[in-house]
């Protein structure tokens, strides 16, 4: 359990979860929680913080991918956010519970963030990802079409899946693909 200010600061959080992160609270509090996750939840958990700030929920659930500061110790783990307002005016704070990621049902661990892809490949999975056919593709990249199909049958091979439909399903689960953002978007940590 830790809680945050309205800046999503962590002020203070309980030994369980400076035991999650492999810190101590001289690692973790001050840090942003945007920090603790990976990055293709952060858009849409902040968003859900905001919602929260603002009144318009006064808790919600979701599941988040949470980063810590080892390399290859990123798991998914259900968060729980509570709005907690005092009595005076601006003493808003949020209150996160996540279960320790051994607790958690279905927990497991998160590929690494590897630069796993060229700046034309992140262009041509987030052109599949959004829809867009072989021939606009390749006239929107300034490629040919055969040029497309090369970088699409690389990215096959990178991802080691079968068709189109399981490389964007395999870039969103490894979160190479920010989660509630349209267009498609890659996150920048997996590009060279």
């Amino acid at each position: 359990m830790a809680s945050l200010d309205k800046t999503l600061t962590i002020q203070q959080a309980n030994q369980e979860f400076f035991r999650q992160f492999n810190g101590s609270s001289e690692d973790l509090c001050g840090r942003n929680f945007r920090d603790a996750v990976h990055p293709s939840v952060q858009q849409p958990l902040v968003r859900q913080f905001s919602n929260l700030l603002e009144g318009k929920h006064q808790r919600f659930v979701t599941p988040v991918i949470a980063v810590g500061p080892g390399e290859g110790s990123a798991f998914t783990v259900p968060l729980t956010a509570v709005a907690v307002r005092g009595g005076l005016p601006d003493t808003t704070a949020i209150l996160v519970m996540m279960p320790s990621a051994g607790d958690a049902e279905g927990a497991h661990v998160v590929t690494k963030r590897k630069k796993i892809l060229s700046a034309m490949d992140a262009r041509i999975l987030e052109g599949i990802a959004a829809g867009v056919s072989t021939v606009p593709l390749a006239a929107r990249l300034y490629l040919s079409r055969q040029g497309v199909e090369y970088h699409v049958t690389c990215l096959l091979r990178k991802l080691k899946v079968p068709n189109r439909a399981a490389l964007v399903s395999r870039a969103y689960s490894m979160g190479v693909l920010k989660v509630g953002t349209w267009p498609p978007e890659v996150v920048d940590d997996f590009v060279k």
